[in-house]
């Protein structure tokens, strides 16, 4: 029947308007992610390593005080932890993925938690100042270990590509958000205990509360390892969601047997080299972070230049972050409008130039609205860089680009904020009058200015590396990005639509087939059959008999498909062809039934989003020919006549093309009929529909 064909094509993505309307909010697609039970528990195992990460940091700081009555060496315990802490991410994060791309990550992570549970530990039993640092350094040892395997488990944990990037949102909100509060909450409550409660010093041994702040510290680790291990065993899937090849580095024989851990190196290196978006996506990062770098680096003096003291310093300190608050949640919003490629090109641009508005703000308030900015863009390029990553590399690799992404983070911040304590001492402070305003000009200003035009500099790089859109001018997204109703600018969508399902399925194959030539990926619809049989078991098993009732069962099954199957091929970019998407099915309706054809069309519109292909290439043939009986001809020449009448009121949209003739005369015609249409268009297509051809 043809209102079962129309459930099953409903396959196609949705404008940018449409996707608003079907993903609803940031809560609603969170809530979905976190319906999915072994990410949720995942989650749940992130913020206890998370809370004991940051209740690390405050509790080693706090015990290697007590080992010391030194003033000299108390001042540098804090940086000795940080340091000791930070300094295996820059020798050992490429190992931690290879680990994750050669062995289950489930047993790395529980190995991984058991090392940091024992080590926590033991620097209680030792008690000694040097083995608390050689400790601390083996446990971020084994954190670099632990978050690879995490992060290149996620995907894999997922129902669709697509919801990636809201799982990065969840971990970052975790980690940066919630565990840094519990944390400090949590240690401002155990170590408050003693005076609240006036226990004597002694009570708890010779170091008092801070041991048992890193026990309880420890026996977090301790709770993640047995959650691993015994709740989430989902841990060891590998490579649900596979990876289109187009980017892929070519298999060699090499490739084919597990090599040793230098060979799995040098194939991450030649991945990187080898592919344009990873090899951008890097060279972006390092920019941003050194400009990042710059500003941890040039805070403190530079809010001095200001004039206004540690209260300017406090105010800079919340707009950077809720800046990059504001840009981690827009990220999803703003990815329907504009390709993560550009994006993240993009936002490391507009951080430099912010940054370069920070460097010549002549007041506070300027530099407040600056610096927000600067926070929103490199949040948003983060989550960015991250979602590609994790929707868009091989699951093969996925641990050691991971790996090489948080390496270089920790490298680049740690020095350019060291270098740039070095050169804002260059400098000697001057004083100038710029409105009224006494203005300060030391080393900060020249050094935020450097750090904002190698930004802006390496994000027009990065740019040029990833854009997989080149033939699109990047004005026209930008406009696209602040206009009322945007248009969809990922991938495209061509429907085959016509009177009978045996020619339109061929056609759409054949398009498929000759689109394939091309360098974009190319993703046919899903088999009719099996959503036929899908929708003809809902129907049956509900007993539906009535026309509206089988309709919206169809409805259903086509709402289901566009947002399972084929919405993450066309947020990738693919070209995307079906067969008989909306236009025959409300055709056949129609003429069955004697349904409104108003009311079809609103019904449709719902279940996809208010979604018309880009193309719609109506197959014009004489139903007569194949019809059997005077009804069925009946039939067949009122769906023709239905669906010529849509064509001619949006001929923007359709092509129609004469039907009568072999199978491959039509498909002659369908091909000159779609690279008539897509040359000469703004899409990025063309180029792949001429190679095609050739």
């Amino acid at each position: 029947m043809g209102y079962i064909s129309e459930a099953a094509q409903g396959t196609a993505g949705a404008d940018a308007t449409a996707s608003a309307r079907r993903e609803a909010s940031t809560v609603n697609r969170a809530r979905r992610v976190l319906a999915i039970r072994p990410f949720r528990r995942l989650w749940g195992v992130t913020y206890l390593c998370s809370v004991a990460d940051w209740l690390s940091l405050l509790a080693l700081t706090g015990l290697v005080t007590k080992f010391t009555d030194n003033y000299m060496a108390q001042n540098f315990a804090f940086v000795g932890v940080v340091l000791t802490n930070l300094l295996p991410g820059l020798l050992f994060a490429p190992l931690g993925g290879l680990l994750a791309d050669r062995f289950d990550r489930r047993k790395v992570m529980i190995v991984a938690d058991l090392l940091r549970f024992g080590l926590l530990l033991s620097i209680v039993i030792v008690g000694s100042p040097i083995w608390l640092f050689i400790a601390n350094f083996l446990v971020g040892s084994a954190a670099m270990m632990w978050i690879p395997s995490k992060d290149a488990a996620v995907p894999n944990l997922l129902r669709r590509p697509d919801q990636v990037e809201t799982a990065n949102q969840l971990g970052m909100v975790m980690t940066y958000g919630l565990a840094v509060v519990t944390g400090a909450g949590l240690y401002s409550i155990l170590t408050g205990i003693q005076t609240a409660f006036s226990l004597p010093p002694d009570v708890l041994g010779r170091w008092g509360i801070a041991n048992a702040v890193v026990i309880i510290n420890s026996l977090l680790y301790l709770a993640s390892a047995i959650l691993v291990a015994t709740r989430i065993p989902e841990l060891s899937l590998r490579n649900v969601h596979p990876v289109p090849a187009a980017g892929a580095v070519p298999k060699t024989a090499a490739d084919e047997e597990p090599g040793g851990l230098r060979a799995m190196f040098r194939d991450g290196l030649r991945f990187i080299r080898t592919t344009p978006l990873v090899r951008g996506l890097l060279i972006g990062m390092m920019g941003a972070f050194a400009a990042g770098g710059a500003v941890v680096g040039a805070a403190k003096p530079y809010s001095s230049s200001l004039g206004g003291g540690d209260s300017s310093f406090g105010l800079l300190f919340v707009a950077v972050f809720v800046g990059a608050a504001v840009g981690l949640a827009m990220v999803p919003k703003l990815a329907r409008r504009l390709p993560h490629d550009r994006l993240f090109g993009i936002g490391i641009v507009l951080a430099g130039l912010a940054l370069i508005i920070v460097a010549l703000s002549p007041h506070l308030s300027v530099s407040l609205v600056a610096v927000a900015v600067v926070g929103a863009c490199a949040g948003a390029a983060f989550l960015t860089g991250v979602t590609i990553i994790g929707s868009q590399v091989d699951d093969s690799i996925r641990g050691r680009i991971n790996a090489i992404y948080q390496s270089l983070m920790k490298i680049i911040i740690f020095g350019s904020t060291t270098a740039v304590s070095a050169l804002i001492g260059v400098v000697q402070p001057r004083h100038i009058t710029v409105f009224g305003n006494v203005l300060t000009i030391d080393g900060t200003r020249p050094v935020l200015l450097g750090g904002g035009l190698l930004a802006a500099l390496v994000g027009i790089i990065a740019y040029r590396q990833m854009d997989s859109r080149r033939t699109e001018p990047i004005l026209a997204d930008l406009r696209n990005v602040i206009r009322r109703k945007p248009r969809r600018v990922n991938g495209l969508l061509i429907a085959v639509e016509g009177t009978t399902a045996t020619d339109t399925a061929t056609q759409a194959t054949k398009l498929a087939g000759w689109l394939s030539g091309g360098p974009r990926k190319v993703v046919l619809a899903a088999d009719p059959a099996l959503d036929n049989q899908r929708l003809a078991t809902l129907v049956s098993g509900a007993s539906l008999s009535g026309a509206r009732a089988q309709a919206l069962a169809a409805a259903a099954v086509r709402a289901d498909i566009v947002e399972r199957d084929v919405q993450p091929a066309l947020d990738s970019g693919a070209i995307v062809v079906m067969e008989r998407f909306v236009d025959s099915p409300l055709a056949h309706l129609s003429a069955v039934a004697g349904l409104d054809a108003a009311e079809l069309e609103g019904l449709a519109d719902w279940a996809t989003g208010r979604l018309r292909p880009d193309i719609t290439v109506l197959l014009d043939a004489d139903p007569g020919a194949d019809a059997e009986a005077a009804d069925s001809a009946q039939h067949h020449w009122r769906v023709q006549q239905l669906l010529t009448e849509m064509a001619s009121a949006d001929p923007d949209r359709y092509v129609v093309v004469e039907a009568d003739g072999t199978e491959d005369d039509v498909a002659e015609r369908v091909r000159t009929a779609v690279q008539a249409t897509l040359v000469g268009q703004a899409s990025g297509l063309a180029p792949a529909v001429v190679e095609a051809s050739s």
